[in-house]
């Protein structure tokens, strides 16, 4: 497997010569990283200008390793070659290495790259980027990969205290400022010229060697292929060091290039509308910074955020009166730590009574605004204590908790509450403090706890009684002022009281299972399952020539070929298919065809867009101008792989396929519209299912590409990776 590192942009508040001229002190060796033992230059270049200086040297590390496996590969020493290309002219440094030893058995690949801030011509910016492929070493591969990552990482951390110390050291010699390259002037004697030339050496000097010190080519070591493109610095897309560590706290090189990579991969598949850096590092978290689970999970999370409209639940749903009356929770404060505080007096709540009344979906959403409540002020301790607030405290009190709460509606409901704010609130619950926790609290942790994360369990603290009050309990956590006056504390606190819901409220069944099917539904985008033969279409009729018809739609699972036709005549009524080939029915998701099997192509209806192959986790929105009044058909198809051209027979994963169980192959959520050519104003703008962005998960938002479709010209924006894997 491929190990990958990026680093976060690293600005250093001082000129790009004055870093070079730190920089070049690192060479021919560097007491501060004791294993970089030795180099030797093998080829140099100067330009006649002296603006590019090319150095390539070869450097000898000393690797701490054990010494029966030097002893078994046969080597003391492990030489890499280092390439520098200093551009004074551009005020760039490009710093590609690559291994020399064993490298038919272990490929290292490192890029650096120096440049100036986009936004500070006086500050300079620094990037890494490595990869490591081993392929065999003599059966010890996990072991060499562990040593390598181990040295590897720890080059990084000293970098930026490498390049201060050298910049210290040139304060002390009395340099502070180091000129930038000029071109030199044009000669009118061969005297002048001998000057000039001169001169231009020993300025290409003063920045020569400096293409020498910032990790064995940067921090670490480089890679090789080829020249690479420039780093911009800090622009939007990037992330700067000293962000991470005051927004994002304190993170390992090796987790701060998972996040870099996984925002990364997110910035190319979603076009810029992705989730907050904070979110993100929840679910990497969460699954102990493996990108590939932290990518699956975080995808199916913001697939349900959009397809439960949750970014805009605090701004389009306010709670029922009954839970601002009678549940008992609210938030109060922070903890010494400067978390949001969550009061939840569990024990004087009617559960019963509230899900008599509200129902499941009532309760869950309310959960759900309440946790994204917890992020908002997350967000605004973090400005306001000036350091990384990520999760909040919740205090439950479980004074009055008895038998009653243990009824199993209510249980169920609680447990359903707990699995989606696990999938979807990673890594949000700092610390759970529960109070007063009576007999009959074991008989609902035995029931609720094989549901909560190991992870979110170890954050829990348990007091019986009045265990709280002593040491190690509530003041070791949260202030004595702010302390709630019904645990004996000063601080009034406005959490409601709870008590028992009236059964006047209560509403019968059929109301909550209606009412539950509303609030579970409410949603604009429509979901349809597509089968091998058995594709989805929709009809879209239009009236008026040059009207525009949007679309926007999710694969969430397999992958499909989206086409679109046009007919005069009207299909017959839409059929739904009964799967009767399968005989199984079409679970979680409609089924229709329109075109009958006895239509013929060009007769009967016309293509009129190119066929577009979507893979699972793609995100699409485009958009045509229609220019015939008539019937239009959107249709999703199963996409088959092409079979072997130099065989007949079927391929082997098509035989697999068909002995599956389920016929359910592929599954796309969908939102069209159609609106007149006066009001549309470039793809997407005016499109409904613009809501469908991550929004307030989002930091920054880009529009969709504008389309400037004409008649037949269509937009077809997509974007790759959105959200894969929807929940079957």
């Amino acid at each position: 497997m491929v190990q990958k590192y990026q680093s976060p942009v690293r600005v250093y508040k001082h000129p790009f010569e004055l870093i070079m001229a730190a920089y070049e002190r690192r060479f021919p060796t560097c007491p501060l990283i004791p294993m970089f033992v030795d180099s030797d230059t093998v080829n140099e270049f100067k330009s006649e200008d002296g603006a590019v200086h090319i150095i390539e040297r070869r450097c000898k590390l000393d690797i701490d390793a054990p010494r029966l496996l030097k002893k078994i590969a046969g080597v003391d020493y492990v030489y890499f070659v280092q390439k520098n290309s200093l551009n004074s002219r551009e005020r760039t440094l490009h710093i590609e290495a690559h291994n020399e030893t064993f490298s038919n058995r272990v490929i290292i690949h490192e890029h650096c790259c120096y440049t100036v801030h986009p936004e500070n011509e006086d500050w300079t910016c620094f990037e890494q980027s490595a990869s490591l492929d081993i392929k065999s070493f003599f059966g010890f591969e996990s072991t060499v990969e562990k040593i390598a990552m181990k040295q590897y990482t720890s080059n990084i951390k000293k970098g930026k205290e490498i390049i201060e110390y050298y910049l210290r050291q040139l304060e002390e010699e009395g340099i502070t400022f180091v000129p930038r390259w000029t071109p030199p002037p044009i000669a009118s004697s061969s005297e002048t010229t001998s000057s000039c030339k001169k001169q231009a050496a020993s300025s290409a000097a003063v920045v020569s060697d400096a293409a020498q010190a910032e990790g064995l080519g940067g921090e670490a070591l480089s890679s090789p292929s080829g020249p690479p493109e420039p780093a911009a610095g800090t622009p939007e897309d990037k992330l700067d060091a000293d962000y991470i560590k005051r927004y994002l706290g304190d993170l390992t090189p090796l987790q701060e290039s998972c996040l870099i990579r996984l925002r990364q991969w997110l910035q190319e598949t979603h076009k810029g509308k992705i989730p907050k850096d904070e979110h993100i590092l929840r679910f990497l978290r969460a699954r102990d910074f493996n990108i590939d689970k932290a990518r699956e999970i975080m995808c199916q999370s913001l697939t349900w955020r959009k397809q439960h409209q949750v970014d805009y639940i605090l701004d389009t749903w306010s709670p029922p009166q009954v839970l601002q009356d009678y549940y008992a929770g609210g938030w109060h404060h922070h903890d010494k730590d400067g978390r949001p505080l969550y009061v939840l007096r569990l024990g004087q709540m009617d559960t019963k009574g509230l899900v008599r009344a509200l129902g499941e979906e009532a309760l869950l959403r309310y959960v759900l605004s309440i946790n994204e409540e917890g992020l908002r002020r997350c967000e605004e301790n973090t400005k306001v204590f000036g350091r990384p607030i990520s999760s909040w405290t919740c205090l439950v009190d479980l004074e009055g908790l008895n038998m009653r709460h243990l009824w199993r509606p209510g249980v169920k409901a609680l447990l359903r509450i707990i699995e989606v704010v696990e999938a979807n609130y990673p890594e949000t619950l700092g610390r759970l403090l529960i109070l007063r926790a009576p007999r009959v609290f074991p008989v609902l942790w035995t029931l609720v706890s094989p549901f909560i994360d190991d992870n979110t369990r170890r954050k829990f603290l348990i007091y019986a009684g009045n265990d709280y009050q002593g040491p190690g309990g509530l003041l070791d956590y949260i202030d004595k002022e702010i302390i709630p006056d019904f645990l004996s504390g000063e601080c009034m606190c406005e959490v409601p009281e709870g008590g028992l819901v009236p059964k006047s409220l209560y509403r019968t069944a059929e109301e909550l299972e209606n009412e539950d099917l509303k609030l579970c539904t409410e949603t604009i985008y429509q979901s349809a399952s597509v089968f091998k033969g058995a594709p989805h279409e929709i009809l879209i009729q239009i009236v008026d020539a040059s009207s525009v018809i949007t679309w926007d739609f999710d694969v969430c699972k397999g992958d499909i070929v989206f086409n679109i036709y046009h007919s005069k005549r009207s299909p017959q009524p839409p059929k739904k298919d009964s799967l009767g080939a399968h005989s199984i029915t079409s679970p979680g998701g409609n089924n229709v065809q329109l075109i009958d099997r006895v239509w013929q192509p060009g007769r009967d209806y016309s293509m009129v867009e190119s066929p577009l192959i979507c893979k699972e986790g793609e995100s699409v929105q485009g958009s045509h101008v229609t220019r015939w009044p008539g019937f239009y058909i959107l249709q999703w198809k199963f996409h088959s792989m092409p079979a072997c051209a130099a065989t007949n027979l079927p391929r082997v994963d098509d035989v697999l396929a068909s002995l599956q169980v389920s016929s359910h192959k592929c599954k796309v959520m969908y939102y069209t519209e159609v609106i007149g050519s006066e009001d549309f104003r470039g793809s997407m703008t005016s499109l409904e299912s613009s809501h469908s962005g991550f929004s307030q998960l989002s930091a920054a938002t880009t529009s969709s590409s504008q389309s400037h479709c004409g008649s037949m010209v269509s937009s077809v924006d997509t974007e790759k990776g959105t959200r894969p894997k929807c929940a079957m």
